[in-house]
C-alpha cells in the first residue's frame, strides 16, 4: 500500500511540476517588459512586429517571445473550391510560411476595434485589424478579425492562439466590431 502512495505522489508531483513549466519560453532573446507587461502592450507587439516595408526582415525572435511554445495560428477561410478550410499553425510553421510574404510585398497591420471578454484565467480578444502593402496606402486590402487567447501567468501575458478570417464581400466585418 505505501508503494501505491508513493507511485501516487511521485505522478501527482511530477504532473505539477510539467504543468508549472508550462508557458515557459525558450526564446534565443528574452521579452521586453513593454511587449508582455500588458494586454494592450503585447496586442499593440503582435501587431507591431509582424509590419513592416517591402525588403525588410521582420524580428521574429521578438515574435517567438510574445507566444506559449504550444502556441498555434490557424488561419480560415474560401479555399478555391468553394468549401471553408482551416490552416493549423506551430509559431515556426507561420514564421516559415509568412515571412517570405510579408518581407517581399511590405505589409502594415493595424488594430481597428478590439473586444476583450474575461473569465478568470482566460482572455479572449476580438480584434478587427485592416492590411496595407505600404503605410501610406489610402485604402487597405484586406481586413479581418483576429480571435486573440491570452493567458497571465501573474509574471507576463502570452499569446495562446490566434484564429483569424478575412473580410469578403460574401462576409463582410459587421458594424459592432468596428466601432465602439
Amino acid at each position: 500500500m505505501k508503494k501505491i502512495i508513493l507511485a501516487v505522489a511521485f505522478a501527482i508531483v511530477c504532473s505539477f511540476g510539467a504543468f508549472a513549466g508550462e508557458g515557459m519560453s525558450k526564446d534565443s532573446i528574452a521579452p521586453d517588459p513593454k511587449d508582455v507587461g500588458s494586454m494592450d502592450g503585447i496586442l499593440t507587439a503582435l501587431y507591431d512586429v509582424i509590419s513592416g516595408p517591402a525588403g525588410q526582415k521582420r524580428n521574429w525572435d521578438r515574435f517567438r517571445t510574445l507566444f506559449i511554445p504550444e502556441a498555434r495560428m490557424i488561419p480560415i477561410g474560401k479555399r478555391a473550391d468553394g468549401n471553408t478550410g482551416k490552416k493549423v499553425m506551430s509559431i515556426e510553421d507561420y514564421i516559415n510560411s509568412s515571412s517570405p510574404i510579408l518581407e517581399k510585398m511590405g505589409f502594415f497591420e493595424t488594430e481597428l476595434h478590439r473586444k476583450v471578454e474575461t473569465f478568470g484565467g482566460v482572455v479572449h480578444v476580438f480584434s478587427t485589424y485592416e492590411s496595407r502593402k505600404m503605410k501610406e496606402d489610402p485604402a487597405p486590402f484586406m481586413r479581418g478579425i483576429n480571435s486573440i487567447q491570452l493567458w497571465n501567468d501573474g509574471k507576463r501575458w502570452w499569446v495562446v492562439t490566434i484564429y483569424w478570417q478575412n473580410e469578403t464581400p460574401q462576409l463582410p466585418i459587421p458594424e459592432k466590431y468596428l466601432k465602439d
